[in-house]
């Protein structure tokens, strides 16, 4: 048998229990040994459960070590590890958390999930330097609104119809303050200075910038803002998110400017 198909075979045996000891693998003695492997296996299991810990630290102070546990174990029993980097996994964890029954009383669990791993994947983005406010003046007036930004690669938008972010902010403290959850918030992860953050968004704001990340112009960027509100303030707007690190380069007539 191909070096490649035992390596196919011991890996899904490994992270599936139902399968049956994989062909050739025997003890010392040159017996089969299902105990041993077994111990492997549940070993491969918990190591994937203490990954999903790591990583949402949030979700696990919300529910508790036993109810987290519960369903990380039920998580891990159908989603395998797609990358041999341990720091990627769980990437569909808030999607299990949003269809996990035992908590649909927490509405908001799924997106605090969706927030913690963009906190992760912020952490873990490549390394480059955020443009400030200087290369922002530097484009002349008339070329500003046909300006897009380039998002840095540690930046992060998620919405949701919940308080995510100060759900999040809240458990960063030894003592978890109340919070207000059924309120629509707008957070942005970005990592100015090589600190990861998460900042709630003025809600008259995230129009504007969630425009803005998908690609568009500031001129459409505004317009699309202006649409939702009145009280829209573009410079302000502009000022906040490059001083957030959020922005690595601009594109003025279609050439990358950094």
């Amino acid at each position: 048998m191909q070096h490649a198909t035992l390596e196919a075979r011991f890996a899904a045996a490994l992270t599936d229990p139902e399968l049956p000891l994989p062909e050739g693998l025997t003890s010392a003695r040159g017996q089969p040994d299902k105990l041993r492997f077994a111990v492997y296996r549940n070993n491969v299991h918990v190591s994937l459960v203490e990954a999903l810990v790591r990583a949402f630290p949030v979700v696990y102070r919300i529910v508790g070590d036993t109810f987290f546990r519960a369903m990380a174990r039920a998580y891990v029993a159908v989603h395998k590890p797609e990358d041999a980097v341990l720091i990627r996994y769980g990437a569909s964890f808030s999607d299990f958390i949003a269809s996990f029954t035992p908590a649909g009383s927490l509405a908001y669990l799924a997106d605090v999930a969706r927030l913690e791993y963009a906190w992760s994947e912020a952490y873990h983005a490549a390394d480059v330097d955020p443009i400030g406010l200087q290369s922002l003046a530097a484009v002349a007036s008339e070329m500003l609104p046909d300006t897009r930004l380039i998002a840095h690669p540690a930046t992060r938008l998620l919405a949701s119809s919940h308080a995510i972010g100060s759900i999040w902010a809240a458990h960063q403290q030894e003592r978890v303050a109340p919070v207000q959850t059924a309120m629509a918030q707008t957070v942005l992860v970005t990592r100015p200075e090589a600190e990861v953050k998460a900042s709630i968004l003025p809600a008259v704001d995230a129009p504007f910038i969630t425009a803005l990340l998908a690609g568009d112009t500031i001129g459409d960027a505004a317009e699309e803002a202006g649409r939702h509100s009145s009280d829209f303030n573009p410079g302000a707007a502009l000022a906040g998110l490059i001083s957030l690190g959020a922005i690595s380069g601009l594109q003025v007539n279609s050439q990358e400017t950094f």
